[in-house]
């Protein structure tokens, strides 16, 4: 690994993949770092070593990513996978963990492809043995083939909860429920952003198909779900929920939960990027102009960690900041960026007529992401009750860091990533103020854990 690249791409899920492809064979030095042992990200993992049977099981959407591997592999490019990114700064200076090794590397260009992650959403008894993101049960899919062996029930809202019940039914796990949080006023939302949405009919009708085998096959969704818990004694046994004015209950050992995906925004934070809240995305995102161009000059923000707009539209992005990057570093003019950038951008703009009517249907209730039920674990590190971070506003601490200091909420090992978005909306739902209004936990290295003497190991060009 070099000290100084002139290009330096972090993340190899679609969009650093396509960036990847697009800045190499330039005769500039440029190295992509990623966490997994091979290329493809979360939405295209283990594409290159799944089995032909398991591919088609996974879908068409997620064969599309065979291509862009091969032709990342044929590209010139120096490829870091298994690497841990722990920091970023405004000097574009970046901490790099590579077989145990510890490195400080610059470059003159960063596109930041660090792509997202599903939204925690606290509520009573998810943090029991027994309850599992869905994400987390598609990686163990994709990686290894392991599925549920006693039958699983599905709760939450979102496009991938559909997709991951349909793949089970596809390989005769047994779904016991599928309990659907989205509100049916949400509906009533959507209707006015459907016309722009039949643009991109495909989505559509891909998910109507999903739905139609579901029903066939037994499976219903339970529609506009709401109390929704997880019951044991030191383990699952059972979810509840109120559908429809009634209480029900499900006998299960395995809950599988997903309410969206919200972007990863850990190292653009660290970097003092601006954010932003999106209203329609419900979470904070990098600030950037049509380039991927963030606030502080070369780092550029691509694909979903720079908003939510699906894995095509990621690729789309990340060529553009390819082409972006090659211009600020003078190696293709500005008519020739403008011009290959044409057939990428009618492309994304073809993508992105679905977002808003799927960001307006999918919105997650509010009384589910700022919890009123004072006993809920929001984080899960330190074990803070939402009670705990209602009285800490209650005393006057009026902002989420303000929070954090008075009870370590978000000070474990995860550095907040799984309690900063919830205690966002309580802090601000209990302060009665918009979450717009309410500060982030600021981001500081190193954004992912790391042991002392792995920081020591930092070599002395480094330090």
């Amino acid at each position: 690994m070099k000290q100084h690249y002139q290009l330096l791409i972090i993340g190899a899920g679609p969009a650093g993949l396509a960036a990847a492809v697009t800045a190499a064979d330039h005769g500039i030095s440029c190295a992509l770092l990623d966490e997994q042992a091979a290329p493809g990200g979360q939405i295209y993992r283990s594409i290159e070593s799944v089995t032909d049977a398991r591919a088609e099981v996974l879908g068409t959407e997620y064969q599309r990513g065979q291509t862009l591997a091969e032709a990342f592999r044929n590209c010139e490019i120096d490829y870091f996978p298994e690497s841990k990114v722990w920091s970023l700064n405004n000097q574009r200076e970046v901490g790099v963990l590579h077989n145990d090794q510890n490195n400080i590397i610059t470059a003159d260009q960063i596109i930041v492809a660090s792509g997202a992650m599903e939204r925690p959403v606290p509520f009573p008894g998810w943090t029991l043995p027994g309850v599992m993101q869905a994400g987390a049960g598609q990686i163990l899919f994709k990686s290894s083939g392991v599925i549920p062996s006693d039958g699983v029930v599905l709760a939450g809202s979102g496009p991938l909860l559909l997709l991951l019940a349909w793949q089970y039914m596809q390989v005769g796990v047994e779904i016991k429920a599928m309990l659907d949080v989205t509100p049916l006023s949400n509906l009533l939302l959507a209707l006015p952003k459907l016309p722009r949405a039949l643009l991109a009919h495909h989505y559509l009708t891909k998910g109507l198909s999903y739905q139609k085998d579901l029903y066939r096959a037994g499976v219903a969704s339970k529609i506009g779900v709401s109390n929704l818990r997880a019951k044991g004694d030191g383990e699952l046994q059972s979810v509840s929920y109120r559908h429809f004015g009634r209480e029900h209950s499900i006998n299960t050992d395995l809950l599988m939960t997903h309410f969206g995906v919200i972007p990863h925004i850990w190292l653009t934070q660290a970097a003092g990027c601006d954010h932003r809240w999106d209203s329609s995305q419900q979470c904070w995102r990098p600030q950037h102009d049509e380039w991927g161009n963030t606030s502080i000059e070369g780092i550029i923000a691509a694909g979903d960690g720079a908003g939510i707009n699906g894995a095509r539209s990621a690729e789309h992005a990340g060529r553009l900041a390819g082409l972006q990057a090659l211009f600020s570093l003078g190696i293709i003019s500005q008519e020739k960026r403008d011009k290959q950038a044409i057939t990428e951008r009618k492309w994304m703009r073809d993508e992105l007529h679905i977002r808003p009517f799927l960001e307006a249907y999918f919105a997650i209730p509010q009384n589910m992401l700022a919890t009123t039920d004072k006993d809920t674990i929001v984080c899960r590190c330190e074990e803070i009750t939402a009670g705990e971070i209602r009285a800490a506003v209650a005393n006057s601490h009026a902002d989420s860091n303000q929070v954090k200091y008075l009870s370590r909420c978000g000070m474990g090992p995860c550095q907040g990533r799984q309690c900063a978005n919830a205690v966002a909306h309580i802090v601000a739902d209990a302060g009665g103020q918009a979450i717009s209004d309410n500060s982030f936990f600021r981001g500081r290295p190193p954004v992912a854990p790391l042991t002392l003497e792995q920081l020591a190991s930092l070599s002395s060009e480094s330090r």
